[in-house]
């Protein structure tokens, strides 16, 4: 399948629908900073795809994707926290921590084929 534009890159769905799942996870919480960081963590990863994929060049899209991976990597990091302050469940934080991870490793493949 060919990818014709960044909305039909799985990387990108994924990461658009993690974005709606943390904001409804987050959407009460009083810890502002905390709040605003992760959301802008989770928004970073759907947007560097896109913004890498519309440079039409395989080096620059793979510089965003690996910038896409270093925001997943926060999200998840900020997920311990989440937890550790009560935040989050441990049901919780272990649905969204595996879906970050399923993200980092689909761009870690697609990192590689380029």
């Amino acid at each position: 399948m060919k990818i014709e534009k960044f909305e039909d890159i799985i990387a990108w769905q994924k990461s658009e629908k993690l974005v709606f799942e943390i904001y409804d996870k987050f959407r009460r919480c009083r810890d502002y900073i905390f709040k605003d960081q992760i959301c802008r963590a989770v928004i970073s990863i759907m947007n560097n795809i896109a913004e890498g994929f519309e440079r039409r060049t395989n080096n620059d899209f793979k510089r965003f994707l690996y910038i896409a991976k270093g925001s997943c990597a926060e999200v998840r990091s900020m997920l311990y926290l989440a937890e550790g302050f009560g935040y989050i469940t441990e049901k919780d934080f272990k649905k969204i921590h595996q879906e970050a991870t399923e993200i980092s490793k689909i761009l870690s493949g697609f990192i590689k084929t380029l």
